[in-house]
């Protein structure tokens, strides 16, 4: 699903465009296989059929609950970084989404985990000045890359404010 581009400011372009890295999938997929297995099992050792329809009600309600849902988090997650900001768009009913100019940016840091090592994924935080919280986006692919290049994007965007002047637009 690509950010749409009658969402960007004139002369705004995307420099990256990433999702939560694939191992948020990593729990949804067990519970897939564990409860399709035991419920399989279940539902064809039992031959009671009220039970069985009990059975098939558990079934769905955890394949919702702990795998569709999931996904769906997952898929409907995304992360832009264009040449002016960092965006953070979440949700399929109610979304919720996090705009950070560049030009408020002091510090762009990371963090990676033990297993973030392996499977290549981190945290980057995103340090603003002023009162405004900070951006920490989770689960980011290849964040050390990520956090160098939003670094230079901040370079950039930092010149291109500065060679425009004040009360000057450059779009």
């Amino acid at each position: 699903m690509a950010y749409p581009a009658k969402l960007l400011a004139t002369g705004e372009e995307i420099q990256y465009e990433l999702r939560p890295h694939w191992r948020a999938l990593i729990m949804p997929a067990i519970w897939l296989i564990i409860v399709v297995f035991a419920g399989s099992w279940l539902f064809f050792i039992t031959d009671i059929t009220w039970l069985r329809w009990v059975i098939a009600g558990v079934i769905a309600f955890l394949l919702i609950w702990r795998v569709l849902i999931a996904f769906l988090r997952w898929i409907t997650t995304e992360y832009v970084f264009t040449n002016r900001r960092v965006i953070v768009r979440s949700g399929l009913i109610t979304r919720k989404g996090k705009d950070m100019p560049l030009s408020k940016v002091v510090n762009v840091s990371f963090e990676v985990p033990g297993l973030g090592r392996i499977l290549n994924y981190g945290r980057l935080i995103i340090q603003t000045a002023g009162d405004d919280s900070d951006l920490i986006v989770d689960d980011v692919p290849n964040v050390e890359a990520i956090q160098r290049d939003v670094y230079e994007l901040y370079e950039k965007d930092d010149l291109r404010r500065r060679q425009s002047g004040p009360g000057v637009t450059s779009d």
